[in-house]
C-alpha cells in the first residue's frame, strides 16, 4: 500500500501510467481501408475507437439524422467551435478509461488531433493509401448512411477531409500501407505486423 501525501506526486504517477499506452492512429482518405483493418484487428483482440462513430454518437445526442450532409456539417461545426482537435475530445473518456495497452484510433484527420492524443500515450501513425477508383467502389458497397453514392458526393467528401488537414498525418505517418491488389486478409495482416513491431 502507498500513502501519497503530495498532490504533485499523484499527478506524476497518473501521467506516467497513461503514457504507457500505445495509441495507433489509422489515417487515410475515405475508403482507403482503415475500417477494414480496424474490424480485422478487433477480432485479434485490439481495442478500436472510431472517430466517425464518435461524430455519429454526437449527432444522435443532438437528434440529428446521420446523413452525409449532417455529419459533415457537424464535424466542421465541432472544429469551428471547439478547435481543430475537437473530435478527439469526444473520445477522450474512452481513452482515459481504457485498460488496454494498445488502442487503435480509426479515422485521424489532422495534426491537431494527434497533438491532443499525445497527452494520453505514445502515438504512432499508420497511413493507408488506395487509388481513387478503389476508394469510390468500396464506399459505394459499404453502405453507411454518410457514404457517397455519386462521384460528385465522393469528391465533395474528399475535399472536406483535405480541408480539415488529413493530408498532414498521411504525409507524416510512421509507416504506410499501399492498398493496391491486396486481399482483405493481406491488408489486415500487413497492419498487424507493423503494429506488433511497435510493441516490441
Amino acid at each position: 500500500m502507498f500513502i501519497i501525501i503530495s498532490g504533485n506526486f499523484i499527478d506524476q504517477i497518473t501521467f506516467s501510467h497513461v503514457l504507457t499506452k500505445l495509441i495507433v492512429c489509422l489515417t487515410g482518405m475515405p475508403g482507403a481501408g482503415k475500417s477494414t483493418i480496424a474490424d480485422g484487428l478487433k477480432l485479434k483482440g485490439y481495442e478500436i475507437i472510431n472517430m466517425g462513430n464518435a461524430v455519429r454518437e454526437e449527432a444522435k445526442r443532438r437528434n440529428l439524422e446521420p446523413s452525409r450532409s449532417n455529419l459533415g456539417k457537424l464535424m466542421l461545426e465541432l472544429r469551428e467551435k471547439n478547435g481543430p482537435g475537437a473530435v478527439v475530445e469526444l473520445i477522450k473518456n474512452q481513452i482515459e478509461n481504457s485498460s488496454s495497452n494498445v488502442i487503435l484510433i480509426d479515422g485521424i484527420r489532422s495534426n491537431d488531433e494527434i497533438d491532443v492524443l499525445r497527452k494520453f500515450g505514445n502515438v504512432k501513425l499508420l497511413a493507408i493509401h488506395a487509388s481513387t477508383d478503389t476508394r469510390f467502389d468500396f464506399l459505394q458497397k459499404r453502405g453507411r448512411s454518410d457514404d457517397p453514392q455519386t462521384k460528385e458526393h465522393f469528391e465533395e467528401r474528399d475535399n472536406r477531409e483535405l480541408g480539415v488537414g488529413i493530408s498532414n498525418p498521411i504525409a507524416l505517418s510512421d509507416h504506410a500501407i499501399t492498398n493496391i491488389d491486396l486481399t482483405k486478409d493481406e491488408l489486415i495482416s500487413s497492419a498487424y505486423l507493423i503494429i506488433q513491431s511497435w510493441t516490441e
